[in-house]
């Protein structure tokens, strides 16, 4: 009796460390996209790895936009400059070990009408960091 207490104790501290890891990775993502939303490219380099990669996949094939996080802050000066109306909301979060999907719904400005478009991302953790990200373009 005593090894059972034992092995669901270790079981259930397993499954509390591991959600736990799970629900940082999808405030992570949040927390990305709220940076994205302030337009503060400096907020979202320091939630990424050194290397990380935005990919984007369309169709058969997978086009990496940019490699290393100052070329994602370069991308996203960038971006920021020609959008300043681009904002972006997670519809819905799922979190699989180190993979956090989400559908985005992105909206902006086309002189005074809000033009919207939904899409899919995949998050990649390495640690605490986003790694890669996967960009489905919309349909």
């Amino acid at each position: 009796m005593r090894h059972l207490t034992v092995y669901l104790c270790t079981a259930l501290f397993f499954l509390a460390s591991v959600s736990a890891q799970e629900v940082d990775h999808a405030a992570t993502v949040e927390a990305y996209t709220e940076a994205f939303n302030a337009q503060d490219s400096a907020a979202m380099a320091r939630m990424v790895t050194d290397n990380v990669q935005w990919l984007t996949v369309n169709g058969d094939s997978v086009a990496v936009e940019t490699a290393g996080r100052s070329e994602l802050v370069k991308a996203m000066d960038s971006y920021f400059a020609s959008c300043a109306s681009c904002r972006s909301r997670l519809v819905d979060v799922q979190v699989l070990g180190s993979r956090v999907s989400v559908i985005e719904q992105a909206s902006w400005l086309v002189g005074d009408e809000r033009r919207v478009q939904s899409s899919i991302a995949v998050y990649e953790f390495s640690d605490q960091r986003i790694a890669r990200v996967y960009y489905f373009a919309s349909e």
